[in-house]
């Protein structure tokens, strides 16, 4: 073949090469874009709590100090710090043997006077015999009933001092006047404590009360009555509490006011703990979405409407945040049908296939619950 015709089979031939990969290209062109998989929910009506939310701590309103009640030594201590005690445990021993000389002595001051009470009834009786037969005179019967009217009156006083050294001596045994845990041990066996000498300290959580500082601007809004809802790190245990009292005062340091709540019969609870408290102000009815179907696009905050496997684009205005839920103020109406997961990906009039949905089968949810 000459040079010239086979440098002209080769042209025709690149050229048919290049038409049937334009027309290739043409053809890959016209298939439809792949439609993004999504879950949706419908847009629902519920009721919604307004509320302020703030973290505060935990005060112990039972820690009592406990308190030598008799002058003694320390004989020993039955209770270390940390350790959880009842009501009525022994917690510390003191030296009973100035106290037990003391009963003695009273006792026998007892036993005389009873002696002297009982010889003076006899003397007593003597006498009123005497005085019937006019042995004696009047005067000297009126002089034994007095002196018998005195030792009765000394019987009774030293009785009553009998009773209080008993008294005193049942406190040589420091009990815990609470359910409680020792925080401070502050004596030790040998020591010798004076009355008002303290012992041990202890914290009950019987009784606690929660501070929960919020800001001066919703001051207005908080009053006693209202509920809070608490949780600590203690404890899996959310308690329902009410405001009790509000300090008068907002703090120059934080500019904060000090809501109080008392929590009672938590023991999981602990004092000095931090404390998350929820002041419920009101109840309001909302739309409301799931909160992966609010995006946030240039336009503002949007919601995609599922229509006929298409998305449509709704600018929205949202509110409360709570529990996984968004308020939508305005832009959808309950009933409507958005896209949750996936919903990042979309954009106006974006095809949309839907989790779960089988194939051919264009109704949403809602549509499905209006035809049954």
């Amino acid at each position: 073949m000459p040079r010239a015709g086979y440098t002209r089979c080769l042209i025709i031939a690149c050229c048919a090469l290049t038409l049937a990969a334009c027309g290739k290209t043409e053809k890959k062109e016209e298939i439809p874009p792949m439609a993004t998989l999504v879950s949706v929910a419908t847009a629902e009506t519920i009721r919604l709590e307004i509320r302020e939310e703030t973290v505060g701590t935990l005060e112990g309103l039972i820690d009592p100090t406990i308190s030598a009640e008799v002058a003694a030594r320390v004989l020993s201590v039955a209770a270390r710090p940390g350790q959880p005690v009842k009501k009525g445990d022994v917690l510390v021993m003191l030296d009973p043997t100035d106290l037990a000389l003391q009963r003695r002595e009273a006792k026998a001051e007892v036993a005389r006077i009873e002696a002297l009470l009982e010889n003076q009834q006899r003397a007593l009786e003597r006498n009123q015999a005497l005085v019937e037969k006019n042995f004696i005179s009047k005067n000297a019967l009126d002089d034994v009933s007095t002196q018998k009217s005195v030792l009765r009156n000394q019987l009774e006083a030293a009785r009553i001092r009998l009773a209080s050294i008993e008294h005193t001596g049942s406190k040589t045994r420091v009990v815990a006047p609470v359910d409680g845990i020792i925080e401070k041990q502050i004596v030790s066996p040998g020591d010798f404590v004076s009355v008002g000498s303290p012992l041990m300290q202890i914290i009950s959580n019987q009784r606690l009360r929660a501070h929960l500082p919020f800001p001066e601007g919703v001051a207005s809004k908080i009053r006693p009555g209202l509920k809070v809802r608490m949780t600590t790190p203690t404890s899996s245990e959310e308690v329902v509490s009410e405001v009790r009292e509000m300090k008068a005062l907002i703090g120059e340091g934080n500019r904060a006011i000090d809501v109080m709540a008392d929590v009672a019969g938590q023991q999981d609870w602990q004092a000095g703990a931090s404390v998350n408290g929820i002041v419920v102000l009101g109840e309001t009815e909302a739309v409301v979405v799931p909160e992966q179907s609010v995006v946030l696009r240039p336009a503002g905050d949007v919601v995609y409407v599922i229509k006929n496997d298409k998305a449509e684009q709704r600018v929205v205005r949202a509110g409360l945040r709570q529990e996984g839920k968004v308020e939508i103020i305005s832009g959808i109406a309950a009933g409507e049908v958005v896209a949750v997961d996936g919903a990042s990906f979309l954009t106006d009039q974006a095809a949309v296939s839907i989790q779960g949905q089988k194939s051919g089968d264009n109704e949403t949810p809602a549509q499905a619950d209006t035809a049954s």
